[in-house]
């Protein structure tokens, strides 16, 4: 289950997995969703959810499971990047930022982690960012989105890791390559600038597949020549 489908990400995530022989769900705002029907391979379905109400998320978890069955992997890929200074920001969107980065993951939390707990088997993994460990100019309602995020994953990894439910959070240090980072974000910049999203998929693929002797918590990704 991929919560925060979409261009970039949310799309490498999909076919990553999809490589890999699970069946998918993608949640999304908008239910978007990619090809398969399995006819000749993974099975693959849409959901409308909105990350940011945990009503209209645990509805879609809730379908999920009815249409796929139990959910193995959870990948947290919902946020929403309010940017801005303390003056450009509203109360509202800092509320938005966290209630979609934060409260969507708690809810992810409180419905699959009691399930897992009681298999003794399970994954969630949470798509992080750099705003996570630190504030800037224009994280002002991102940041602290991110850094509840985090702090979040980390003590549901301690509540569930001793239950055979393995939390991850991937720090994701740099600008992820797609259409509107190469346009918007950052138009004159080489390809070794970016990182490429298929790799960090195949890295949410492996913490999938540790071994409960040797499991990752934290594990940030940058390009090669990011500063840090």
């Amino acid at each position: 289950m991929i919560i925060g489908f979409g261009p970039g990400l949310g799309t490498a995530y999909a076919e990553v997995f999809k490589r890999a022989g699970y069946d998918l769900a993608l949640l999304s705002r908008s239910g978007a969703g990619t090809s398969g029907d399995g006819a000749s391979g993974p099975v693959v379905k849409t959901f409308a959810c909105d990350a940011g109400h945990p009503d209209s998320l645990k509805a879609a978890l809730q379908s999920v499971q009815s249409e796929l069955g139990q959910i193995d992997v959870s990948i947290y890929n919902a946020d929403l990047a309010q940017f801005g200074t303390l003056d450009e920001v509203s109360e509202t969107q800092f509320e938005q930022s966290w209630r979609v980065g934060a409260l969507g993951l708690f809810a992810t939390a409180k419905l699959l982690g009691p399930q897992m707990s009681e298999r003794g088997s399970g994954t969630i993994i949470v798509s992080g960012a750099t705003a996570a460990l630190r504030g800037n100019l224009w994280t002002t309602a991102f940041a602290p989105s991110k850094s509840a995020q985090r702090v979040l994953a980390n003590a549901l990894a301690k509540q569930l890791g001793p239950k055979g439910v393995h939390v991850a959070y991937i720090v994701i240090d740099g600008v992820i390559d797609t259409e509107d980072t190469r346009t918007n974000f950052a138009p004159n910049e080489p390809d070794e600038f970016f990182i490429n999203p298929v790799h960090i998929a195949e890295a949410a693929l492996m913490l999938a597949h540790q071994d409960k002797s040797a499991w990752t918590f934290e594990l940030d990704i940058r390009p090669f020549g990011e500063k840090w």
